[in-house]
């Protein structure tokens, strides 16, 4: 392995946040912040109330598919963002987003049975799927190459923000008994939104060029991917598990051979080519995120074996997207080799972190003690993955061809979005599977939550491999283009 370290944009003038944060810039930073806010704050409101909205309207074995459809339909979003801003242009792309987002909550705040329920988080899902990605392409669009480190620690920060805002809202709400209120609240911050952003970014299309047609066969097996993991963790069966966990690898694997055929591409050149740093940087990217999936029963492990109430349980699940804001804000300003290790700092800091919440999370207790190792994994954990996240971006960008920034911006999205929906997944699985329904209760929560996290501590572990790709000089933009 080589033991050259990377100089990237070492003579690069250096800028600092108030580059970021005022002049021209202020009013794309302010959208690029609120966008991706509303976002985080759903994610984060859902996750507190859904305890209480199992209890009110059952769907306890479909608990995991709340997270895993909507990001399934996000992923989707994610892959029309370039096209639909190419289109219409960022004002109305924006718009457009909020549209959908706004009409999945309603439809999420008058559902009357958990089926219904999953219906409106698919297009809440394919809003903020939206949101989410438009951040990225906006971020490589109007901000020169020295702000991007930072523009993406912001969009982190936002998640941190996020976290102090989505456990009230959600928390108060489901303590209330009417946690279909906490969708309500949405809608009028989401209609703001929408108004503000159109009045703000420029409402023209961007590029005259006719778009490329969309990657149909390989968002099709993607889907079909997470949705078999998410049917094989409905059943306890290990037959039925298993079933589900071979039709999603067979799906992946194809979707592998069709993308490297295709001429409608999800990812930019270079990225399934073993030889380039492309491939290292898309795997430890979806390796970090799937390692973080476990919070999605954070929640529920916390009120059903620590007796907390769902506003504290929905403050400490948020510690792990603290930790990521952290992690990002502290890491932005690194360059050149300082940025690459830290890169290869995160899986061992997730790994850890996963370490520390399969000691703790299992062992029932309501004392304040037995919550201290829990913040401290989830502390770490959030931390694995921030303080990697910004370079592992500003690199792909860096390494991806100059005539794909737009396809490389929206495949950060996809990859983010898959590893997510199918890390909840897989996450359902193995807590069903270690008897989160059956025999459920305190006995089957503690079971659960032993056998989940030791089983996602193989995501970190495989980060550990792909980081070591990441050694030598990467490549330019205007390289990767050449070679």
């Amino acid at each position: 392995m080589s033991t050259q370290e990377p100089t990237i944009a070492a003579s690069a003038p250096q800028a600092g946040w108030s580059d970021l944060l005022g002049g021209k810039n202020a009013a794309y930073t302010t959208i690029l912040a609120g966008g991706v806010t509303l976002h985080a704050i759903n994610i984060f409101i859902v996750t507190t109330i859904l305890p209480s909205v199992v209890r009110s309207i059952g769907g306890l074995e479909y608990y995991a598919w709340a997270t895993t459809l909507f990001v399934v339909a996000s992923i989707l979003g994610a892959a029309l963002s370039p096209r639909l801003l190419d289109r219409v242009g960022a004002g109305r792309a924006y718009a457009s987003a909020t549209v959908l987002f706004v009409v999945g909550t309603l439809i999420c705040a008058t559902a009357p049975a958990f089926l219904l329920l999953l219906a409106g988080r698919f297009v809440q899902g394919l809003g903020g799927g939206f949101l989410l990605t438009l951040a990225y392409a906006v971020v490589r669009l109007v901000y020169p190459e020295v702000l991007w480190s930072r523009a993406i620690g912001l969009i982190s920060a936002m998640w941190g923000v996020s976290t102090l805002i989505g456990p009230a809202v959600g928390g108060i709400f489901a303590e209330l008994n009417i946690w279909r209120a906490a969708f309500w609240a949405l809608v009028p911050v989401s209609v703001v939104f929408g108004t503000l952003a159109i009045a703000v970014l420029p409402k023209g299309s961007r590029n005259a060029v006719e778009p490329s047609p969309l990657p149909l066969p390989q968002l099709a097996l993607l889907t079909a991917s997470v949705v078999a993991v998410s049917a094989g963790s409905i059943s306890v069966s290990p037959l039925w598990n298993g079933a589900g966990l071979l039709i999603a690898a067979l799906m992946a694997a194809l979707l592998v051979r069709v993308e490297r055929a295709a001429r409608a591409r999800l990812l930019p050149k270079g990225a399934l080519d073993t030889d380039r740093r492309l491939v290292a940087l898309f795997a430890t990217i979806a390796l970090l995120v799937t390692g973080t999936q476990t919070e999605v029963f954070i929640p529920y492990f916390l009120q059903v074996l620590h007796g907390q109430s769902p506003l504290i349980a929905g403050y400490l699940a948020a510690l792990m997207a603290m930790g990521w804001t952290l992690g990002s804000m502290l890491s932005a300003g690194r360059s050149g080799a300082a940025e690459i290790r830290a890169i290869r700092t995160s899986p061992i800091l997730l790994l850890a972190g996963l370490l520390v919440l399969l000691f703790s999370v299992p062992v029932p207790g309501s004392a304040g003690w037995h919550l201290i190792p829990i913040c401290v994994g989830l502390l770490l954990a959030g931390l694995g993955i921030g303080v990697g996240w910004p370079h592992l971006v500003t690199n792909v960008f860096r390494e991806a061809p100059a005539s794909e920034l737009g396809l490389a911006a929206g495949a950060i999205t996809t990859v983010q979005l898959y590893a997510t929906a199918f890390g909840a997944a897989a996450a359902g699985m193995v807590a069903n599977a270690g008897g989160l329904n059956d025999p459920g209760g305190a006995e089957g929560a503690a079971s659960a939550a032993l056998l989940l996290f030791g089983a996602f501590l193989a995501a970190p572990a495989l980060g550990l491999v792909s980081v070591l790709r990441l050694a030598g000089k990467p490549k330019l933009a205007s390289q990767a283009e050449a070679a």
